[in-house]
């Protein structure tokens, strides 16, 4: 008989560990949300805050995706040549907020690895400080001046090159993770079956599947991948998953057969439309949703406003009722 114990002398861990054990597949994590359910309702004073509930259920869901699930796809990389100047590197850098900077040769299913912005601002430093009139003077943000010639210097001359990882589409993310740690290489590029870029990783996109999106003082709003945008729309980048904006309008938008041909919203859209619909077009779905396009350019959508249908005046009657 199983013990299903979660009182004294058996810990929810220790539950949860016979629980994976016995039950490895796709019900585990209704199994899961039933062991916390349990566990709550016989240990009352022990109970677990709503993030870490989320947290272990999305470590759940982790060990269930793909590399392609978690990427970012190839039109989304922000990338720069190796025979850019390390002036435009450091240009780049400032312009896209990341701190890992993809380095390619001629075209980016040519990556050659990477430079990391603590390199840059090491190499800065020490370029800046030869400049120094006493060696025992620290550098600052004032006293730095590097030569032009040096900025000039391209990125392949630098010598700042880390090395990345490369991988399929279909490899498990938590094997990722695993590989990441295991090598302290943070970012990987994802290849097709022709060796082609696909789309990058990098350890923070892995992370952010099991607490949820890290923000930085860098971040705005129009950052969040989707928002509320008042009067119950709702915006959102192209590259959301449709599951994420199904779980917030609580509706079905994509038949259950053409879930694995399209999983983006702007996929969506591009279905519904049968082309890249351009900036300021109202795509409406069958259900009454309209997709409004906010930024788009010939190849994509990467921005939309979704507009909810108007609740019926019943609805809204007896809503007023009830209050």
């Amino acid at each position: 008989m199983t013990d299903t114990r979660t009182g004294p002398g058996r810990s929810l861990w220790q539950w949860l560990r016979s629980l994976v054990m016995r039950d490895p597949g796709h019900e585990l994590r209704e199994s899961l949300e039933g062991a916390i359910k349990i566990h709550a309702a016989q240990n009352p004073g022990e109970g677990f805050a709503k993030e870490t509930k989320s947290m272990m259920l999305n470590i759940i869901a982790f060990s269930g995706l793909r590399v392609d699930d978690v990427m970012v796809p190839r039109a989304d990389i922000v990338a720069i040549e190796d025979s850019a100047s390390l002036r435009l590197l450091l240009d780049r850098f400032i312009e896209a907020g990341h701190s890992r900077m993809p380095v390619y040769r001629e075209t980016l299913d040519e990556i050659t690895g990477m430079v990391h912005v603590k390199d840059l601002l090491a190499w800065l430093s020490a370029k800046g400080g030869k400049r120094r009139k006493s060696k025992s003077e620290k550098p600052t943000v004032a006293s730095l001046s590097v030569p032009g010639a040096e900025l000039a210097a391209t990125v392949k001359q630098s010598g700042l090159h880390r090395e990345v990882l490369f991988v399929p589409p279909s490899m498990p993310a938590s094997d990722l993770l695993v590989r990441m740690q295991a090598s302290h290489i943070h970012l990987a590029i994802v290849i097709d079956e022709y060796g082609g870029t696909d789309g990058i990783v990098s350890i923070e996109d892995l992370v952010e599947e099991i607490v949820g999106d890290i923000s930085d003082e860098h971040d705005t709003d129009e950052d969040e991948p989707i928002r509320a945008a008042g009067e119950g729309a709702l915006t959102a980048l192209g590259r959301v998953k449709i599951s994420q904006v199904e779980e917030l309008l609580g509706i079905d938008l994509l038949p259950d057969e053409d879930d694995a041909e399209t999983d983006t919203l702007a996929g969506l859209v591009f279905k519904m439309a049968g082309r890249v619909p351009a900036r300021g077009e109202i795509i409406r779905h069958d259900s009454g949703i309209e997709f409004e396009i906010l930024e788009s350019d010939p190849r994509r959508v990467t921005r939309i406003r979704i507009h909810r249908p108007p609740k019926p005046a019943a609805a809204t009657a007896d809503e007023g009722e009830k209050t």
